[in-house]
């Protein structure tokens, strides 16, 4: 007997007919003799919608209500699918993120897994039971409910199968695996047998919305080998693991990343120790800075420019204005329209000339570069937010046949 944790994403359990399918899908694994954990999404659009309506009564709701809110999404999916488990002849018991065990950081809407408790978990399997828990949340030391973040849940299904030695963990989603480029938008986009965490991991962070990143982070810590499948269509999806055995191939794949802002800092003095008091501000309030580009300005000072997520471009902002004099009093300014588009391949470890074929593909387009940044399996650019879906099929024409 095998036991297998299965996470459903939220389009997976949007509405009758798709909550059965899932509940067939789990059962029929159950019934070939394995035991099942399964990790549930909130509906749909559920967490659009609630935030809506948190938009209803405050501009700015704390991030401690907005958990508390959110997380009711998952609480509504886990309820209706065991119902439905239960409905097809399944033994089956929901759990929320703080019943299953699931102890975090105090980083309300982004918090960090810092412990799991399996215990319940591992109570109600013994018992013969398929075991759904609620993706994306847990419980903090003060006892108040958090969230992992967008993707959260993909987190919370590594999670347990790692902390539970699960035989296999399976993501299903809403595509057939994991392609080349997103298969909505680019129709030549190839669907990968396997792919390394390495190469994933650069997906996921570069805006693939096929896996959270830090789930990958997670899978590729523990060694749990992530199988991403489709919900709708049963046929063999995409393993991700440490080693592959697909080798010539230069790019694993195309993605975009819209959540995207360039800060501009300039006239900031040329002298040591001041990146840190810039950056240092905003690891503080834990917001990531990607790319960071130097340059030489005037009279003995330098021009910082940097992205961020776009959803803390603001808060960016505001932290930088509000301790501005530390850094001279430079000039200030957000550029909101641009995207990041990326290629990932580990093949391009040992094949020169990736650079110029990514550039060339660009400047058939007419498409401007505003920042660049590398590293051993990527290289990013920053395009203006108009130009990212050209440029992906651009970029994918270029080196994917």
């Amino acid at each position: 007997m095998a036991l297998i944790v299965q996470k459903f994403g939220g389009t997976s359990v949007k509405d009758r007919n798709r909550i059965f399918n899932v509940a067939r899908i789990v059962a029929n694994t159950r019934n070939a003799g394995n035991d099942v954990v399964v990790v549930v999404s909130a509906q749909g659009d559920t967490t659009d919608d609630l935030i809506a309506k948190a938009a209803e009564i405050t501009s700015d709701p704390s991030h401690r209500e907005m958990d508390m809110l959110l997380a009711a999404g998952e609480e509504i999916s886990i309820a209706l699918l065991a119902m439905a488990l239960q409905e097809i002849g399944v033994s089956a018991v929901s759990l929320t993120g703080w019943q299953a065990g699931f102890v975090t950081d105090r980083s309300y809407s982004k918090a960090r897994i810092k412990r799991l408790d399996t215990e319940r978990v591992e109570s109600e399997l013994a018992r013969n039971r398929v075991v759904v828990v609620a993706g994306f949340q847990g419980l903090n030391r003060s006892d108040d409910i958090t969230t992992l973040g967008r993707g959260g849940s993909d987190t919370s299904a590594v999670a347990l199968a790692a902390a539970l030695h699960a035989d296999r963990c399976q993501i299903y989603t809403d595509v057939e695996g994991v392609f080349t480029a997103d298969p909505r938008k680019i129709p030549k986009a190839t669907k990968l047998k396997e792919i390394t965490f390495d190469e994933m991991l650069e997906l996921a962070s570069l805006g693939a919305q096929v896996l959270n990143n830090r789930s990958v982070e997670l899978a590729k810590k523990y060694g749990v080998e992530l199988e991403v499948l489709s919900s709708i269509n049963p046929i063999p999806g995409t393993i991700v693991k440490e080693e592959t055995k697909v080798s010539g191939l230069l790019i694993t794949g195309v993605a975009k990343d819209d959540n995207v802002a360039v800060v501009s800092i300039k006239g900031v003095p040329d002298v040591p120790g001041m990146s840190f008091k810039v950056f240092s501000l905003l690891a503080q309030r834990n917001i990531n800075v990607d790319i960071i580009l130097q340059s030489s300005g005037t009279e003995g000072t330098k021009d910082l420019v940097f992205t961020v997520p776009l959803t803390d471009a603001e808060s960016t902002v505001s932290v930088l204005e509000d301790h501005k004099s530390r850094f001279g009093d430079g000039e200030i300014s957000v550029d909101k329209t641009c995207a990041k588009v990326s290629v990932v391949g580990a093949g391009m470890q040992s094949h020169p000339g990736v650079a110029s074929t990514m550039f060339e593909a660009l400047s058939g387009q007419n498409i401007n570069i505003r920042m660049i940044s590398t590293s051993e399996i990527k290289i990013s650019v920053i395009i203006d937010k108009n130009d990212a879906d050209r440029a992906v099929s651009a970029i994918h024409d270029a080196f994917i046949q």
